[in-house]
């Protein structure tokens, strides 16, 4: 399985952490960790495909020491809410895939993978992302690598398409988000750059399209 920092510096967003004094803990205590997310409406999976999927994502970007991860951003909110829209032609490959997920993780650890400890959860994505469980087509690796780049696309894209909650994902790699102008002294090298925590489409030139 690839570490998170490994993960970040694959997507090549590590090198943003300069920019800015907020620490993603910090952001993350300020967003109080207690209060848990609004839970939206389902568009497109079952609640019990959701609850797999969720559980999936935590373990793809896990919230550590560092900050928060895919969870706190609501990335299963994203593929469930793309998958009712642009990313529909995947809804199949989510609902075989899961089922499959969920089955492998029955027969080779004794629940439901939602039910699993963190631990055997690696386990059997791993034995999934190895090709080691039955049942996926074309095979577990495609399943897997599929739910990896759109738990990417949650986690750090804009917040507007139902993903990144709080700005949770930009405030873990120090992005300091959308600008359309930028002043002079921020145009510094080694300058901090205080997050506006603003959706492009907070901005007028920007149209609202899904």
């Amino acid at each position: 399985m690839i570490s998170r920092r490994d993960l970040l510096k694959q997507i090549g967003v590590a090198g943003a952490a300069a920019v800015t004094p907020v620490s993603p803990a910090a952001a993350a205590q300020q967003r109080s960790a207690t209060t848990p997310p609004v839970r939206e409406a389902l568009e497109s999976l079952t609640a019990a495909e959701s609850d797999i999927l969720e559980a999936i994502t935590a373990r793809l970007i896990p919230t550590d020491a560092e900050g928060p991860g895919a969870k706190e951003a609501r990335a299963a909110h994203y593929i469930d809410r793309a998958l009712a829209g642009p990313l529909a032609s995947s809804h199949p490959a989510y609902t075989a895939g899961l089922a499959a997920l969920d089955a492998h993780a029955r027969a080779a650890k004794g629940a439901a993978f939602a039910q699993l400890s963190p631990t055997d959860q690696d386990a059997v994505l791993a034995d999934v992302e190895a090709n080691r469980a039955s049942g996926f087509t074309p095979n577990g690796a495609a399943f897997f690598n599929m739910v990896r780049a759109h738990t990417i696309e949650g986690t750090f894209s804009d917040p507007y398409y139902g993903g990144n909650a709080d700005f949770a994902g930009w405030d873990l790699i120090n992005y300091p988000g959308v600008r359309v102008s930028v002043a002079p002294t921020e145009q510094q090298l080694n300058v901090a750059i205080k997050p506006n925590h603003k959706s492009a489409y907070d901005f007028g030139m920007f149209s609202k399209q899904k």
